[in-house]
């Protein structure tokens, strides 16, 4: 497993940020923090009370956190927490059905994943549970703990106004590496 989420590949020089106002939000030139240590993602597991997925953990043990802009990072375990306890406007404003909206999305147009993908086939009813991992332009990070993989992996969500929705990935690590292909 270790190979398959090797941050090292998609970030191969650890250098700060270069003073571009125009560079994509997550780009490989953003500033990469200093790794978590295993103490404190066990304790963030432990605060939360559910392990973390492998990609997501192995991110934070290469490094914890990402950009130093408010709209435009990644956040260290210390900042990590359910959307509904960090940021309870955003959660009820996502989560509340629309009246001409039925949230629960069915599994054939929700599983589906990359260009196919609809944003606004999302489950409202899993937003409040999520975990808030970052920021970047006028939307959010988060994992959803309610969708995991074999592996172990939660889904992934960019969740912008703009969107309608959410962008939805199978994991941190496609979700990261689909927006330094799209930023580069």
């Amino acid at each position: 497993m270790s190979a398959r989420y090797a941050w090292s590949e998609l970030f191969p020089a650890r250098h700060p940020a270069a003073e571009d106002p125009y560079r994509s939000a997550l780009n490989v030139d953003s500033d990469l923090h200093p790794p978590a240590t295993e103490a404190e993602i066990s304790r963030l597991e432990a605060r939360l009370g559910m392990e973390l997925p492998p990609s997501y953990r192995r991110f934070l043990l290469f490094s914890n956190g990402w950009g130093n802009a408010d709209d435009c990072c990644l956040l260290g375990v210390e900042e990590i927490g359910r959307l509904r306890d960090v940021d309870p406007s955003a959660a009820e404003s996502w989560s509340e059905p629309k009246p001409e909206d039925s949230w629960s999305v069915p599994d054939e147009l929700y599983f589906v994943y990359g260009r196919e993908q609809a944003s606004g086939n999302m489950r409202g009813e899993y937003v409040s549970d999520t975990l808030l991992v970052g920021y970047w332009d006028d939307g959010v990070v988060l994992l959803n703990p309610h969708v995991k993989t074999p592996e172990g992996e939660w889904e992934a969500w960019y969740l912008a106004p703009w969107l309608a929705g959410a962008r939805r990935f199978t994991s941190f690590w496609d979700l990261v590496a689909h927006e330094l292909r799209s930023g580069a």
